[in-house]
């Protein structure tokens, strides 16, 4: 995106504060011609005085040039107080804005994207982004607006005042835009490379400050800090030439500014020796040399500070951009409550173009049905569920929940209707109310301890010394790994969902709690369609039917019994389990 276009977007995103944002640019306007009005002023008083005799009274006659004068000042006085005041408001607003606007987009993106994108690059965009954008905002409307005017616009009016000493402010506006130009182009690949590093930076740190537990028990801490310094390094190694090229661009600015003022004062005592300038003018031309070397030293800080955030504000748009390959149709239909029957029409799914992950997997599980999905790691079973429940659609084929493909069904009614206990408890940094509240926001404590008993959490929760009040810490680590996945199922029983889905739901969990809670969990099932991925076959006993998978196709289908007897991949799985037992294979696969 071109350094003009991104400008011009982050201006666009300013929405409801756009007629602020007019009002502001208008005063801006205002601004700078009182700006320029006022050493033009000066310098006819200053005339007028030196044509005065002794006996005229200056304040009689000088009265409408410096009450002009006066006014002026005043004027640019409170209009750089009111714009500077309501574009601080407008800055904060637009920032927030734009990170509730991010957060929302962020939230609404596939599974895939998230897999393939760091949490903490991602945070980091929104975060650097929108600061980088209120940078903009406010220096715009504070003061590069009143710049670029003053540059553009009140410049080539100082030809018609004077125009040799105008000649020599344009030369130094010229000679300011060359070498900003020169180091722009030098800068721009250069910052580029700075904002990788700081993406690494930030990912780098999200990353060891998640995995604390595994840092320390592996003693890396060293080698981490290490890392880290090396980062560092590469960053500061990348980011001192911009520095430089900058730096330079400031010392060169400053220096013509000095070589403006020198020459506008020389020239100016040459001019009127020969009549050609008053001293007045002069002096006026001084007092606007001065001014616009402000204006170009504000020019040069914005664009500075615009080349060092635009990879930042890129990044921002970058995933702004990113469309959700999941979305509700025109017209998506909103259903209360499913009954519950789901079928699976030769769908298939790649997560890219070299594998396929699923295959021609057509199955049907009638409304209250169990449906067990097993088969080694990577074989489809849970990429079939994702699927189910919209995580990612599929490329070919279509799945139905009560006869409607569920890409015509609004994406929150249908997740709505559906619950799902991850492999990984996934747990908020929040009370152990506010966890279970996600499952159904308007329960009430009685339902919530009542999911809770159901789940086998009443044991952990008498130790929990605030109750459903008690905070988890991030991703429940306060809590066993057990105790974080009953937390998960009790969110999904108090969800009370048609549609269940147990992702290996009692992975974590030690055997003598599994039975207690394999038997809450099979009088939950009731009544509703569930379906269970599980590795230990044990659990899965009573399904309705099992479904095998291989390599993203159902290989084998039937209830436990039946699969057993085919003696096929499932009974070779089931040996596997039970080998370690002393008892005959036969005899444990028939109990």
């Amino acid at each position: 995106m071109s350094l003009i276009r991104l400008y011009a977007r982050v201006m666009g995103l300013l929405g409801a504060d756009k007629r602020l944002a007019m009002v502001l640019a208008t005063a801006n306007v205002a601004l700078a011609v009182a700006a320029f009005a006022e050493p033009l002023l000066m310098g006819r008083i200053i005339d007028q005085l030196t044509h005065l005799n002794a006996k005229s009274n200056a304040f009689t006659t000088l009265a409408p040039l410096i009450g002009a004068w006066v006014a002026f000042g005043l004027f640019t006085i409170a209009a750089g107080v009111t714009i500077a005041l309501h574009a601080e408001r407008l800055s904060h607003r637009s920032r927030l804005t734009s990170m509730a606007k991010y957060f929302e987009h962020v939230l609404e993106l596939p599974l895939a994207f998230h897999s393939t994108n760091h949490s903490g690059r991602v945070l980091k965009a929104m975060l650097e982004g929108s600061n980088g954008m209120f940078w903009l905002w406010l220096g715009f409307f504070r003061d590069h607006f009143v710049a670029f005017v003053s540059l553009a616009v009140l410049l080539p009016m100082t030809l018609f005042v004077n125009w040799q000493l105008g000649s020599i402010l344009v030369v130094l506006v010229l000679a300011f835009t060359v070498l900003t130009t020169l180091v722009m182009r030098r800068t721009e690949t250069l910052q580029g490379r700075v904002e990788e590093y700081q993406s690494g930076l930030a990912e780098h740190a999200s990353d060891a400050l998640g995995n604390v537990a595994v840092i320390q028990s592996f003693t890396r801490a060293k080698a981490e800090k290490d890392a880290m310094h090396g980062i560092i390094r590469n960053l500061l190694a990348a980011q001192i030439p911009v520095l430089s090229w900058w730096a330079l661009a400031n010392v060169a600015t400053r220096a013509s500014a000095t070589l403006t003022m020198t020459a506008i004062f020389i020239t100016g005592i040459f001019l009127h020796q020969h009549g050609q300038a008053t001293v007045g003018e002069v002096v006026a031309f001084m007092s606007l040399a001065t001014m616009l070397v402000s204006r170009l030293e504000q020019v040069s800080s914005c664009i500075n500070g615009l080349f060092q955030q635009m990879p930042k504000i890129a990044e921002y748009f970058e995933i702004l951009d990113t469309t959700p390959a999941v979305h509700d149709r025109p017209g998506a239909a909103q259903v209360a409550r499913f009954e519950g029957a789901v079928s699976f029409d030769g769908v298939g799914f790649s997560y890219n173009s070299r594998r396929k992950a699923l295959e021609d997997v057509s199955f049907t599980a009638e409304a209250g049905e169990t449906i067990a999905l097993v088969g080694t790691t990577g074989s489809g079973k849970s990429t079939t569920l994702g699927l189910l429940h919209r995580a990612f659609d599929p490329d070919h084929g279509a799945i139905r929940i009560d006869g409607t493909d569920i890409r015509d069904i609004g994406l929150s009614s249908l997740r709505h209707n559906i619950g799902v206990v991850f492999q990984e408890p996934m747990l908020f940094a929040r009370s152990i109310r506010e966890n279970l509240l996600v499952g159904r926001p308007d329960a009430t404590d009685a339902e919530m301890i009542d999911a809770l008993d159901r789940a086998q959490a009443t044991e952990f929760m008498a130790r929990q010394a605030d109750g459903l009040d008690t905070v988890i810490g991030e991703r429940g680590r306060s809590l066993s790994g057990g105790e974080r996945q009953r937390l998960s199922i009790a969110r999904a029983l108090l969800k009370n969902p048609p549609v269940l889905i147990l992702d290996e739901a009692t992975s974590a969990l030690d055997a003598t709690t599994e039975r207690k809670l394999q038997g809450a969990l099979e009088a939950v099932m009731e009544g509703r369609t569930t379906f269970v991925i599980a590795h230990r076959l044990a659990t899965i006993r009573n399904a309705d039917r099992i479904l095998v998978f291989h390599e993203g196709r159902i290989v084998e289908s039937g209830s436990f019994d039946s699969l057993v007897a085919q003696n096929g991949r499932f009974a070779d799985l089931a040996r596997a389990q039970f080998m370690a037992a002393e008892e005959p294979v036969e005899m444990q696969l028939a109990a």
